[in-house]
């Protein structure tokens, strides 16, 4: 566990763990990109062409998308060609020394590159391998090609989101492979966690639409205890009225999370409805939730008194939970105001900066944030040095260049 990068950060429970990164798109990338934020050294091995995010438009910075550079802080970038031979021996020698490979190819890719992870954990079993694929590694549709609106589809969250009667929506966020993302971190963790007792490390499978099934929570349960089908909600809750959003005098929108039998009192007599407290239609919230459309025109009538602002500012007073419905810029601006380190400044030594999303892991203690944290890597940016380290001559690192199995970052000085 040698984590030799001079640029490495000096804080983090996970300082000292090497990670070898596979992955590109998302789901891996994001994994890996918590990972780095807590200490690890994250090594991203690309091919020739480079991670496929990289040229997502509309919006780059230099030569790589935002999109790639919203996920892939902190990391290190080598170029190796496993379409060739010796590529695939230096991709082996890297796991040599990694504590956790990720990878996100296609069922059996691995294997038939010539990095088949049964063989090279029979090898080192205390190597950590995470596996994360639309569908698993086992199961009818494992070779199914899937992208994050595919398994949002198959596991029944895009029938629960928009509004009643209308299209089915996809959420905003690509929930299925940031939860695949994040679901192979807990995998990760957990088997570095078991290796430190036991010796022996894991291969993990996680499936994108396996995430997305066990992020139905309740509405599963609902489904299997009462045998309904449960559908779109917009921006209410089925089972809590005055758990929604409301239109305000002003034309924007606010939340309100009024759930239980203070925060409901606590509503209406804000809203100046303190009649309503006692209204045998609204007493429980079984009552409220069989009267919900007259309460429903009572409330809303109510809110247009109002602007937005105003009515969070009283139901906060008041102990409701209500916020603005904000855009995200707004949040953003909010989250720097906030001082906890969620926007986080990046810039590289060709004159790139950009602003991205922090980690929202913070140590009490230890300042806003969670480690050091560098710009994304530019494509093969570390790919002398990572091969260096590795043990490789100047001679043989100039070998693999002139074969096209590695590829050095343009004009780029080592880390």
């Amino acid at each position: 566990m040698t984590f030799s990068s001079s640029d490495a950060p000096a804080a983090g429970p996970l300082a000292g763990v090497r990670v070898l990164d596979f992955t590109t798109f998302l789901s891996g990338p994001f994994a890996t990109q918590i990972l780095a934020d807590l200490g690890a050294e994250v090594i991203k091995l690309e091919a020739p062409e480079g991670d496929s995010s990289r040229t997502i438009p509309p919006y780059f910075v230099g030569d790589d998308s935002a999109y790639y550079l919203s996920h892939n802080r902190t990391k290190r970038s080598i170029v190796v060609d496993l379409k060739q031979a010796e590529g695939v021996r230096v991709a082996r020698d890297l796991i040599t020394t990694a504590d956790v490979v990720i990878e996100n190819f296609r069922p059996g890719v691995a294997t038939r590159l010539g990095l088949d992870p049964a063989e090279l954990r029979a090898e080192r079993p205390a190597l950590i391998w995470v596996s994360i694929s639309g569908f698993g590694q086992h199961g009818p549709w494992k070779d199914r090609p899937a992208y994050d609106m595919v398994v949002q589809a198959l596991s029944g969250v895009m029938s629960l989101t928009g509004v009643p009667g209308g299209d089915a929506m996809r959420l905003g966020i690509p929930a299925g492979d940031l939860v695949a993302g994040m679901y192979g971190v807990v995998a990760a963790l957990a088997a570095l966690v078991e290796r430190a007792r036991a010796g022996h490390g894991r291969w993990a499978d996680i499936s994108m639409l396996d995430g997305q099934l066990s992020m139905l929570s309740y509405q599963a349960v609902y489904a299997t205890v009462a045998g309904i089908t449960p559908r779109p909600q917009a921006s209410r809750h089925d089972s809590i009225p005055t758990y929604r959003t409301f239109w305000a005098g002003d034309g924007r929108e606010l939340a309100v999370t009024a759930n239980t039998q203070r925060m409901w009192a606590g509503l209406v007599r804000t809203l100046g409805l303190p009649e309503l407290v006692d209204d045998p239609r609204f007493v429980t919230g079984a009552d409220r939730l069989a009267n919900q459309d007259e309460l429903s025109q009572l409330l809303e009538q109510a809110f247009l008194a109002r602007p937005a602002a105003e009515w969070v500012d009283a139901l906060v007073e008041a102990g409701v939970p209500a916020a603005l419905i904000k855009t995200v810029p707004e949040a953003l601006d909010d989250a720097r105001a906030a001082g906890r380190g969620m926007i986080l400044p990046l810039s590289d030594d060709a004159g790139h900066s950009i602003e991205t999303v922090g980690s929202p892991v913070k140590w009490v203690g230890s300042g806003a944030g969670s480690g050091a944290a560098w710009y994304p890597p530019r494509l093969g940016e570390d790919t002398g040095a990572v091969l260096t380290e590795l043990g490789y001559s100047t001679d043989r690192i100039a070998q693999l260049e002139r074969d096209g199995v590695v590829t050095p970052g343009a004009g780029v000085a080592a880390r």
